[in-house]
Protein backbone atom coordinates (compact mmCIF):
# COMPACT_ATOMS: atom_id res chain seq x y z
CA UNK A 1 0.00 0.00 0.00
CA UNK A 2 1.53 3.32 -0.94
CA UNK A 3 -0.16 7.45 -1.64
CA UNK A 4 -1.32 7.62 -4.82
CA UNK A 5 -2.76 10.67 -4.92
CA UNK A 6 -0.56 14.52 -4.54
CA UNK A 7 -2.19 15.42 -1.58
CA UNK A 8 -1.95 11.76 0.11
CA UNK A 9 2.40 11.85 -0.55
CA UNK A 10 2.54 15.09 0.77
CA UNK A 11 1.07 13.73 3.76
CA UNK A 12 3.08 10.57 3.86
CA UNK A 13 6.18 12.71 3.96
CA UNK A 14 4.86 15.23 6.54
CA UNK A 15 3.72 11.67 8.33
CA UNK A 16 7.24 10.29 8.35
CA UNK A 17 9.11 13.80 9.77
CA UNK A 18 7.44 13.19 13.11
CA UNK A 19 6.09 9.46 13.03
CA UNK A 20 9.63 7.96 12.66
CA UNK A 21 11.32 9.96 15.10
CA UNK A 22 8.34 9.37 17.29
CA UNK A 23 8.75 5.75 16.58
CA UNK A 24 12.31 5.54 16.98
CA UNK A 25 11.90 6.88 20.64
CA UNK A 26 9.35 4.31 21.59
CA UNK A 27 11.19 1.50 20.76
CA UNK A 28 14.23 3.33 22.54
CA UNK A 29 11.95 2.82 25.67
CA UNK A 30 10.90 -0.65 24.69
CA UNK A 31 14.40 -1.67 24.17
CA UNK A 32 15.47 -0.22 27.91
CA UNK A 33 12.48 -1.76 29.31
CA UNK A 34 14.00 -4.95 28.22
CA UNK A 35 17.54 -4.26 29.07
CA UNK A 36 16.22 -2.67 32.98
CA UNK A 37 14.43 -6.08 32.68
CA UNK A 38 17.77 -7.96 32.28
CA UNK A 39 19.92 -6.25 34.43
CA UNK A 40 17.08 -6.92 37.33
CA UNK A 41 17.35 -10.62 36.44
CA UNK A 42 21.27 -10.35 36.61
CA UNK A 43 21.37 -8.32 39.79
CA UNK A 44 19.30 -10.58 41.58
CA UNK A 45 21.26 -13.63 40.46
CA UNK A 46 24.68 -12.06 40.56
CA UNK A 47 23.59 -11.64 44.59
CA UNK A 48 22.66 -15.70 44.81
CA UNK A 49 25.83 -16.59 43.23
CA UNK A 50 28.37 -14.00 44.11
CA UNK A 51 29.93 -14.48 40.41
CA UNK A 52 29.06 -11.25 39.00
CA UNK A 53 31.23 -11.58 35.37
CA UNK A 54 30.04 -15.32 34.69
CA UNK A 55 26.52 -14.30 35.80
CA UNK A 56 26.06 -11.12 33.50
CA UNK A 57 27.45 -12.50 30.33
CA UNK A 58 25.28 -15.78 30.96
CA UNK A 59 21.86 -13.33 31.65
CA UNK A 60 23.29 -11.57 28.08
CA UNK A 61 23.50 -15.14 26.48
CA UNK A 62 20.04 -16.62 27.66
CA UNK A 63 18.82 -13.07 26.75
CA UNK A 64 19.67 -13.36 22.86
CA UNK A 65 18.71 -16.72 22.31
CA UNK A 66 15.39 -16.24 23.96
CA UNK A 67 15.13 -13.43 21.77
CA UNK A 68 16.40 -14.97 18.75
CA UNK A 69 13.69 -18.20 19.11
CA UNK A 70 10.68 -15.51 19.58
CA UNK A 71 11.82 -13.01 17.34
CA UNK A 72 12.95 -15.50 14.64
CA UNK A 73 12.49 -19.28 15.04
CA UNK A 74 9.26 -19.08 16.05
CA UNK A 75 8.00 -16.36 13.46
CA UNK A 76 9.83 -18.36 10.89
CA UNK A 77 8.00 -21.52 11.38
CA UNK A 78 4.44 -19.17 11.67
CA UNK A 79 5.24 -17.87 8.30
CA UNK A 80 6.22 -21.43 6.93
CA UNK A 81 2.96 -22.29 7.83
CA UNK A 82 0.80 -19.46 7.06
CA UNK A 83 2.49 -17.92 4.21
CA UNK A 84 3.57 -21.52 2.60
CA UNK A 85 7.19 -19.72 2.43
CA UNK A 86 10.48 -22.17 2.53
CA UNK A 87 12.91 -22.26 5.64
CA UNK A 88 15.10 -19.87 3.77
CA UNK A 89 12.55 -17.29 2.74
CA UNK A 90 11.16 -17.22 5.78
CA UNK A 91 14.30 -16.29 7.67
CA UNK A 92 15.31 -13.72 4.89
CA UNK A 93 11.83 -12.48 5.52
CA UNK A 94 12.13 -11.99 9.17
CA UNK A 95 15.31 -10.48 9.28
CA UNK A 96 14.92 -8.19 6.37
CA UNK A 97 11.90 -6.71 8.20
CA UNK A 98 13.20 -6.62 11.66
CA UNK A 99 16.21 -4.51 10.46
CA UNK A 100 13.78 -2.36 8.26
CA UNK A 101 15.56 -3.01 4.90
CA UNK A 102 11.99 -4.43 4.12
CA UNK A 103 12.63 -5.02 -0.05
CA UNK A 104 8.96 -5.42 -0.74
CA UNK A 105 9.79 -8.63 -2.42
CA UNK A 106 7.83 -11.23 0.81
CA UNK A 107 4.84 -9.30 2.14
CA UNK A 108 3.34 -11.24 4.76
CA UNK A 109 -0.46 -11.26 5.49
CA UNK A 110 -1.26 -10.23 1.67
CA UNK A 111 -1.86 -13.06 -0.71
CA UNK A 112 -5.64 -12.68 -1.83
CA UNK A 113 -5.59 -16.51 -2.85
CA UNK A 114 -5.60 -17.11 1.07
CA UNK A 115 -8.02 -16.91 3.87
CA UNK A 116 -5.82 -15.35 6.94
CA UNK A 117 -7.08 -15.63 10.75
CA UNK A 118 -8.15 -12.77 12.69
CA UNK A 119 -5.31 -13.11 15.15
CA UNK A 120 -2.55 -12.98 12.63
CA UNK A 121 -2.80 -9.34 11.75
CA UNK A 122 -2.49 -8.87 15.47
CA UNK A 123 0.57 -10.99 15.95
CA UNK A 124 2.11 -9.28 12.93
CA UNK A 125 2.06 -6.18 14.00
CA UNK A 126 3.30 -6.89 17.83
CA UNK A 127 6.16 -8.73 15.87
CA UNK A 128 7.09 -6.26 13.92
CA UNK A 129 6.81 -3.42 16.88
CA UNK A 130 8.95 -5.68 19.44
CA UNK A 131 11.15 -7.19 17.07
CA UNK A 132 12.70 -4.24 16.11
CA UNK A 133 12.99 -3.40 19.54
CA UNK A 134 14.70 -6.41 20.52
CA UNK A 135 17.03 -6.01 17.48
CA UNK A 136 17.62 -2.29 18.18
CA UNK A 137 19.02 -3.67 21.55
CA UNK A 138 20.94 -6.46 20.16
CA UNK A 139 23.25 -4.13 17.95
CA UNK A 140 23.35 -1.38 21.01
CA UNK A 141 24.76 -4.77 23.33
CA UNK A 142 26.97 -5.67 20.05
CA UNK A 143 28.46 -1.93 19.87
CA UNK A 144 28.90 -1.68 23.71
CA UNK A 145 30.94 -4.92 23.54
CA UNK A 146 33.09 -4.11 20.40
CA UNK A 147 34.12 -1.07 22.18
CA UNK A 148 34.57 -2.31 25.53
CA UNK A 149 36.82 -4.92 23.26
CA UNK A 150 39.16 -2.28 21.84
CA UNK A 151 39.55 -0.16 25.08
CA UNK A 152 41.08 -3.58 26.27
CA UNK A 153 42.97 -4.12 22.93
CA UNK A 154 44.23 -0.68 23.52
CA UNK A 155 45.46 -1.01 27.21
CA UNK A 156 47.08 -4.33 26.79
CA UNK A 157 48.68 -3.92 23.74
CA UNK A 158 48.74 -0.15 22.82
CA UNK A 159 49.75 0.59 26.17
CA UNK A 160 47.29 3.10 26.52
CA UNK A 161 45.68 4.35 29.96
CA UNK A 162 41.78 3.57 29.36
CA UNK A 163 39.34 7.13 29.07
CA UNK A 164 37.54 8.46 31.72
CA UNK A 165 34.36 7.52 30.33
CA UNK A 166 31.31 9.72 31.88
CA UNK A 167 28.33 8.07 33.50
CA UNK A 168 29.97 4.58 32.88
CA UNK A 169 30.38 4.26 36.86
CA UNK A 170 29.07 0.68 37.85
CA UNK A 171 25.81 -0.28 38.32
CA UNK A 172 24.83 2.82 37.53
CA UNK A 173 21.52 3.71 35.49
CA UNK A 174 22.36 6.15 32.76
CA UNK A 175 19.08 7.59 32.53
CA UNK A 176 19.41 8.59 36.20
CA UNK A 177 22.79 10.55 35.57
CA UNK A 178 21.45 12.78 32.35
CA UNK A 179 18.42 13.57 34.42
CA UNK A 180 20.92 14.41 37.41
CA UNK A 181 23.14 16.44 35.13
CA UNK A 182 20.65 18.18 33.94
CA UNK A 183 19.54 19.36 36.92
CA UNK A 184 22.59 20.76 38.09
CA UNK A 185 22.54 22.95 35.10
CA UNK A 186 18.90 24.61 35.93
CA UNK A 187 18.86 28.03 37.20
CA UNK A 188 17.59 28.37 40.44
CA UNK A 189 14.10 29.19 41.42
CA UNK A 190 13.58 33.34 42.12
CA UNK A 191 11.10 34.18 44.49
Amino acid sequence: MSPSTTAGQIFCVFFALFGIPLNLVVLNRVGKYILAIERNVSDFLEGKTKRRKCTRFFIHLVSYLCGAVLFFVVPMIVFQLQEGWTFSQAIYYCFITLSTIGFGDFVADSNPDKVYPDWYSVLMASWIFFGLAWLALLINHSIDILERLNTHCRMRWGGQKPEEESGSAEGENPDTQVEEEDENKKPPIIQ
